[in-house]
């Protein structure tokens, strides 16, 4: 069997504030989708109330992904294809915990400055928990999404 191609979608009340965070938590890129953009708004394929200009560039409004700098993307639509987190948005807010989350793994003995540089992105910690198994952090990002820094 081929290894599949994929990608995580999380649902977002504003996907691009989402992107640029996880972009800074993770130090991934922000996928260039403007050139495939403009492509399709001059087939007439794309109405150009689904675009807006992000960072000076184009985008759609309504979804963004962010991608690991060394994976390989198609520079023609700027859409990565190895580790990519896809933001959308939908309309409702989230209500509940979180049934998948990251866990971010950072340097030993760096996870306090980790926490504090993810909160100056807009995370906030949510609690901290030590057991016998480990000692992690607890924390959400701008909208209360759950992920771990261990």
């Amino acid at each position: 069997m081929t290894a599949l191609h994929w990608k995580l979608v999380i649902d977002a009340a504003d996907p691009h504030a989402q992107a640029a965070f996880w972009a800074g938590a993770l130090g991934y890129l922000e996928e260039d989708n403007s050139a495939h953009i403009k492509r399709l708004l001059d087939l007439g394929a794309l109405p150009p109330d689904l675009t807006v200009t992000v960072s000076g560039r184009l985008a759609f409004r309504d979804l963004i992904a962010v991608r690991h700098p060394d994976d390989p993307y198609e520079e023609a639509t700027g859409i990565g294809h190895g580790r990519r987190i896809l933001f959308q948005r939908v309309p409702e807010r989230k209500t509940v915990k979180n049934r998948l989350h990251p866990d971010l793994h950072v340097a030993p003995g760096t996870r306090d400055t980790e926490v504090e540089r993810l909160e100056a992105l807009g995370a906030s910690v949510l609690r901290r928990v030590e057991e016998p198994g480990g000692a992690w952090v607890v924390m959400t990002d701008p909208e209360g999404n759950e992920f771990c820094v261990q």
